[in-house]
């Protein structure tokens, strides 16, 4: 299969239709970040930094790292404003071998892993909302599975009814957590002294970077689906740049108020800190009002994984590395097929591995890999093509580029030495797709030839 193959577009069997506005754009990129790691991650941090300052500083650094990453995917985006993000990207600029890598990996495991978590995750706070009515194992898969497909079905009947899902998932999202905000400011049993409070240090900064990091995870998500934003030199900059911002606010209000809640000593190494917080600032029922939250921005995120990967899906199959039929788009601007497969996929993760954790950790480390190669991206074409005109150019080229690649590599390297099993998994994750890209090279190349 020839490296340039994911270029020619006019032969392609499909097109999609600008039919999305910067509205859901923004929304699909809030969506996508906003998910457990706020609600989660801030206890770890504290025990391992110890102090409040050093707590915001990480928070804010990993809201600058994300930000620097939606400018160089802007960049691309405008550039190539094709569906499938990375596996578009890396195709373009390395050949096709590293671009279908990036897609087996996000497809097979990265977002379906994610959706999948999410789902159960969602039924294990219904349960805590109404902690008489707490399902077990059997019953959360079941919970799980019903929501997976009635967000399924809505997707594949309308690209419109998808996107309306996704703007009522944010604004929802997001209000209550403004609303959550509010009432600390206003009616909250917290001190302003917690902010000089500290605590004894068990831990690097390299291993908090890592779950701040992952908790900004999804700030690329509106580059699955540029080929169908409308305007999309400009919306899509935009949209990323909005909705990263957006999230980089409302994070660092939210660890305030958790600082606010709690001295740095009472939050180091609670997993549950946003409950924790909440109970601290409001009493018992400020841990219904956190699983509540939880619960909109868990199903919100889940929405807008399944609204961004069979976007992946479609681009794979319209290069014949899936059957061409997946990238069938009907009247009302659906994926079906493609949505389908992703539905059926995700079903298998929830029935089978249960929360799917452990799969989310190890690609991860992969993850990180495509996304610093995507970056990277930028620096190659714009050598090959130097004077090409650019609709969106990204600024403090070429240190921003290479400033992100150099934060990626050093989480990857601390990755490898420190959970050096997670990374071998990753890796074999990675490397299960160099036979799959050879059996679908020649099922496409034996379709080229039949046609």
């Amino acid at each position: 299969m020839p490296a340039r193959a994911v270029r020619a577009e006019s032969k392609a069997p499909q097109s999609l239709r600008r039919e999305l506005g910067l509205a859901t754009a923004i929304s699909v990129v809030v969506g996508n970040v906003i998910g457990s790691g706020i609600f989660t991650t801030s206890g770890f941090i504290a025990r391992d930094v110890g102090s409040p300052v050093s707590l915001m500083v990480l928070w804010l650094a990993g809201g600058v790292i994300a930000l620097a990453g939606a400018l160089c995917y802007s960049e691309l985006g405008a550039a190539m404003p094709r569906a499938g993000g990375e596996y578009v990207y890396l195709a373009e600029a390395y050949g096709t071998l590293a671009g279908f890598l990036s897609g087996w990996t996000s497809l097979f495991i990265g977002f379906s892993g994610a959706i999948a978590a999410a789902t159960l995750a969602f039924a294990d706070y219904l349960g805590q909302i109404h902690p008489g009515s707490g399902f077990g194992t059997g019953s959360a898969k079941l919970v799980a599975l019903i929501t997976l497909w009635v967000l399924t079905g809505a997707h594949a009947y309308a690209l419109r009814v998808a996107s309306v899902l996704q703007r009522a998932f944010a604004v929802a999202t997001v209000g209550t957590i403004v609303i959550l905000l509010g009432c600390a400011v206003a009616l909250g049993q917290g001190s302003a002294a917690h902010f000089c409070s500290s605590a004894p240090v068990h831990g690097s900064a390299a291993v908090s970077l890592i779950f701040v990091l992952y908790s900004y995870s999804g700030w690329n998500a509106a580059s699955y689906i540029a080929e169908e934003i409308r305007d999309v030199g400009r919306n899509l900059p935009r949209a990323l740049v909005a909705g990263t911002g957006a999230v980089t606010v409302l994070y660092l209000a939210l660890n305030a108020m958790y600082i606010y809640a709690l001295p740095i000593n009472a939050m180091s190494g609670v997993l549950a800190i946003a409950q924790k917080a909440s109970v601290a600032l409001f009493g018992p029922l400020g841990a219904c009002a956190v699983a509540a939250i939880l619960s909109i921005a868990i199903i919100g995120s889940a929405n807008a994984m399944l609204l961004a990967s069979p976007r992946v899906f479609f681009a794979m199959a319209r290069d014949g590395f899936f059957p061409v039929s997946i990238a069938a788009c009907s009247g009302r601007g659906a994926l079906g097929l493609a949505i389908l497969c992703q539905g059926l996929w995700v079903s298998v993760l929830i029935v089978f591995f249960g929360a799917f954790e452990p799969v989310i950790v190890y690609t991860g480390f992969a993850i990180t890999i495509f996304t610093a190669m995507a970056v990277g991206a930028i620096i190659v074409l714009r050598r090959r093509r130097p004077e090409s005109t650019r609709k969106f150019q990204a600024p403090g080229y070429p240190w921003m580029p290479v400033g992100f690649m150099a934060v990626s590599l050093w989480v990857v390297i601390h990755t490898g030495i420190t959970r050096p099993w997670e990374a071998l998994l990753g890796a074999a994750t990675v490397a299960n797709g160099f036979p799959m890209y050879w059996i679908c090279s020649c099922f496409h190349q034996k379709s080229s030839r039949m046609s």
